[in-house]
């Protein structure tokens, strides 16, 4: 996903995504060393998404951004 989707999201949204990621992730990563995952750039996609949600979330928290807006 874009950063402009998650910015367009709540937090709880974000926090709702970020726990399918992680499950998501975990899963991929398992499957990576079983050897049955088909598109290893899957791994890299979630990680990515993963860390666009927690930055958008911590600048939330800091005061820097409000749900789509810059301060």
């Amino acid at each position: 996903m874009k950063t402009t989707e998650f910015k367009s999201m709540t937090n709880d949204e974000l926090n709702t995504k970020l726990r399918s990621l992680k499950q998501e992730s975990f899963n991929l990563r398992f499957s990576h060393a079983t050897g049955q995952l088909t598109n290893p750039m899957l791994l890299n996609t979630a990680k990515k998404d993963i860390a666009k949600i927690k930055t958008i979330l911590r600048e939330r928290e800091l005061g820097l951004t409000v749900k789509g807006v810059k301060a």
